[in-house]
This record gives structure tokens, C-alpha cells and sequence, in this order.
């Protein structure tokens, strides 16, 4: 318990930066790691299975986000509130947020992954399966389907340690997955002959294994925040505390998941099942992974020094994330934009998926320089429970902005119109994210003012 009350002494007293960068760094290598596993696992599948089976992966990913929308509703915001309450020294109700948060991921996927299996084969033919791709989606999901609880589970738990200052056990766990995934999946792909059904069978059994360890590690009674038998008992405010903060981060993956259905009935509609295959590319998603690790690591400080009204320090924390998270996808531009054809050859032999599949890697990352921007923002108002503007934030860029620019510019541009909506939505809606960031930030800067001065007169 004494090491716990240390780290929380740090999230209030050591420098922002290099507080920052010990949060940070083991998100990002976790997410590093998750997001390299994904692109492996596509390699793997491409590779193994064939053309096919990357096409069918494609109409799986609005399930997969669905699926993340109710685990980060239930993950995001448990965390976002345990770190305000750590932040207030309410260490009795954080306890209990951490066992409403194991009731919640478990009520909710295992009834989402039984309704979803229920009515699996219209779900799939709803989000743009054809006679062909159809098998393959099937056999990925119902695994995954079955398995959804553990996925929920793991998120949630990974999400609670590095908001009571873990964040090294948290990047250890996600690591643990690849780790074991990449183990399991090309046994079962190419050797026990599994096809896609091995890529999913590996990724539910590895989230299963690490999250026995992750109870382990809650179980320790000389932990702060460790698991009790009065806590798992759903209390009405932590419910609808986690929930309400959770519902930014619930929406964002619901958009994302209608957007995902648009692109790919638009997809179909002008570039058939190639233009599916080639929206698959996940190495654009190496870097999105790569900025969620950083927001990750600033949401527990972000959150804590919101709690403890230290604003000098939460405009601090929120300067380095940008500026860090902008980095890091003017890398991806380079990789995305420039080296789009070796990229997209890695995951495909396919002469002419993978000239449509490099094609969209460059189109849709022409203004992703400032995505991070965009992303560190949205993450920053979860983190200190200002559920309603990073919902707002977060809706412009999906329905403001990207699904009229996707049901619009293809009756004029075709194929090209889809692949040219997503850099023209990212950029509008990274303007709208800066109005609104500096107007707020003007508050904290005069909050953070008028801290000082207090210091000052105390002293």
C-alpha cells in the first residue's frame, strides 16, 4: 500500500514530462506491440489463407467495433472516474469502481456476443458480405463472438491498472497477448490448418491467459486498489458515473462502426470486393495505436491532477501529448504516403488488390500530420470527465462530417470519392477540435493562474 500512495504522491509531484513519458512509454510499447501483432495477424491470414479471408476480415471490423464501443464505454470511463476519486483520495469508493467494473464487462459481453451470434449471418450481409466473403467473416466472428466476455474483461482490467498507477503491468499484460498470439496463430493457421478460425482461436486464448493473471494481480490485499467480495455489487452512481464518461469513447466506436458499414456498402457498390480488401490495410492502424498509447498514458495524469485542481499541470500534460502524438504521425505520413506500395505488398500477392490497397493507403492519409492533434484532444476531455464535449468533438469528424462526404462524393467521383472523404473529414474536423481546445484551455490557463498566486500567498 506504501508503494501505491507513492505513485500517487508522483502523479501530483513529479514533472509533467517525464511523467508523462513513464505513463506514456509503456502504453505506446503495449499498443506497439498490439497494433504490430494486427499486422502480423494480417500477414498471417493474407498469407495463409488467401486473398478471401483478408476480404472477409474487412466486413468484420463494424462488428469489432461495435464490440469496442460497449468495452471502452464500460473501460474508459470505470478508469476515467477511478482516477478522479484517486485524484480526490476517495480510495474506499475507487475500490468499488474497480468491481462494478468486472460486473459490468461481464453482463455486457456475454449478452452482446449472444445476440450478436444469434443473428450473425444478417448482421454480416447487412455490413456488405457477399457469397464470397461471407464464409470467411463467419468462422473469424463466431470465435471471437464466443469469446467476447474475455475480450471485455481483459480491456477493462488493463484499463484499471494503469489508472491506479500501473501503467508497467498494464503494458506487460498487452505485451503477454502478442506474445502468446503470435505463438498460437501460425500453429494454427498453417500448421493444424485452421485457417481464419486459428487467427481468432489465437487471439481469445491469449486474452483468456492474461487475464488470469490480471485477477492475480488484483487479488493482492496489500494493494490499494485490489479486488473485495462487497464490490462487485452494482452501486447506481458508479454505474451511471462510468457510463456517462464512458459514453464519448461508447460513441466514438459506435460511429466508427457506422462508418465502417457505409465505407464498405459504398465499397461494393463502386470497387467491389478488391475495394473492400483494400480499406483492410492495418498499417495505418500501427500508428492510430501508437497516439492511443500516448493518450493513454496522459489520461491517468490528465485526470488525477483535474481531481486535485492542479491545472498548471494539466495544461502541461496536455502540451506534450500533443506535440508528441503530432510526431509520431508525421512518421506515419512518410510510411503511410511514401512507402505505400511496399506496405501494402507485405500483406497481399494479389497484383490487383495490391495496387488499390497502396493507392488508399496514400489517399487517405494525406493530412494525418494532424490527426494526433485531433486525438490527444478528444482523449484529454475524457480524461477529466467532460463527457459532452469530447462526444461532440468526436461526432463531427464520423457524422458531421465524413458520412455526408461518404454518401455524397462517390455519385460524382466514383471509388475516388470514398478514399478522398477520409483526409477531407480528418481535416475539418481537426479545425473544429482546435476552436474548441482554445477556448477552453483559456479557462485552465487563468485557473492555473490563480493557483499560483495562491501558492505564492500561503508561502
Amino acid at each position: 500500500m506504501t508503494t501505491d500512495r507513492k505513485l500517487l504522491t508522483e502523479l501530483s509531484e513529479k514533472p509533467v514530462f517525464s511523467l508523462l513519458l513513464q505513463y506514456a512509454i509503456p502504453a505506446i510499447v503495449a499498443m506497439v506491440a498490439s497494433s504490430l501483432y494486427n499486422i502480423v495477424d494480417g500477414i498471417f491470414i493474407g498469407q495463409g489463407v488467401g486473398a478471401g479471408a483478408i476480404m472477409g476480415l474487412a466486413i468484420t471490423m463494424p462488428i469489432m467495433n461495435l464490440s469496442a464501443a460497449f468495452g471502452a464505454m464500460v473501460g474508459v470511463g470505470g478508469s476515467t472516474l477511478l482516477s478522479v476519486k484517486l485524484g480526490e483520495k476517495d480510495y474506499n469508493f475507487a475500490a468499488k469502481i474497480l468491481g462494478n467494473v468486472i460486473t459490468l464487462n461481464c453482463i455486457i459481453g456475454i449478452g452482446l456476443g449472444a445476440v450478436m451470434l444469434l443473428f450473425l449471418d444478417p448482421i454480416l450481409r447487412f455490413f456488405g458480405a457477399s457469397d464470397y466473403t461471407i464464409p470467411y467473416a463467419r468462422d473469424f466472428m463466431v470465435i471471437v463472438l464466443i469469446g467476447n466476455v474475455f475480450t471485455h474483461l481483459f480491456l477493462g482490467l488493463n484499463a484499471m491498472l494503469r489508472s491506479s498507477g500501473k501503467p508497467k503491468k498494464a503494458m506487460k499484460a498487452t505485451i503477454m497477448t502478442v506474445i502468446i498470439n503470435i505463438a498460437l496463430a501460425p500453429l494454427f493457421i498453417f500448421v493444424l490448418h485452421l485457417g481464419i478460425r486459428g487467427a481468432a482461436l489465437a487471439t481469445i486464448l491469449s486474452q483468456l491467459i492474461v487475464l488470469l493473471w490480471q485477477f492475480k494481480l488484483f487479488s493482492n490485499p496489500n494493494e490499494l486498489i485490489h479486488l473485495r467480495r462487497d464490490t462487485y455489487r452494482l452501486e447506481r452512481r458508479i454505474v451511471t458515473g462510468s457510463l456517462s464518461i464512458g459514453l464519448s469513447p461508447f460513441l466514438i466506436n459506435l460511429c466508427a462502426c457506422l462508418v465502417v458499414i457505409i465505407i464498405n456498402k459504398q465499397l461494393v457498390s463502386y470497387g467491389g470486393d478488391v475495394a473492400v480488401g483494400a480499406y483492410a490495410n492495418r498499417m495505418m492502424f500501427f500508428f492510430v495505436m501508437v497516439v492511443i498509447g500516448i493518450n493513454q498514458g496522459m489520461q491517468p495524469i490528465a485526470g488525477f491532477n483535474f481531481g486535485a485542481k492542479h491545472y498548471t499541470r494539466l495544461n502541461q500534460v496536455l502540451k506534450y501529448a500533443i506535440t508528441i502524438a503530432t510526431g509520431i504521425w508525421i512518421v506515419g505520413f512518410i510510411v503511410c504516403v511514401l512507402l505505400a506500395t511496399p506496405v501494402a505488398s507485405a500483406f497481399t500477392n494479389d497484383e490487383e488488390l495490391l495496387k488499390e490497397a497502396a493507392h488508399a493507403l496514400r489517399v487517405m492519409n494525406l493530412v494525418v500530420p494532424i490527426i494526433g492533434f485531433q486525438m490527444i484532444t478528444i482523449g484529454f476531455f475524457q480524461s477529466i470527465g467532460k463527457a459532452g464535449i469530447s462526444i461532440f468533438l468526436s461526432l463531427t469528424r464520423q457524422l458531421l462530417f465524413l458520412v455526408p462526404l461518404l454518401l455524397i462524393l462517390p455519385n460524382f467521383f466514383g471509388l475516388e470519392g470514398i478514399w478522398y472523404s477520409v483526409p477531407i473529414a480528418d481535416g475539418t474536423s481537426a479545425i473544429t477540435a482546435a476552436i474548441v481546445l482554445i477556448y477552453h484551455m483559456r479557462k485552465f490557463k487563468m485557473r492555473g493562474k490563480l493557483e499560483n498566486s495562491n501558492l505564492q500567498t500561503e508561502i
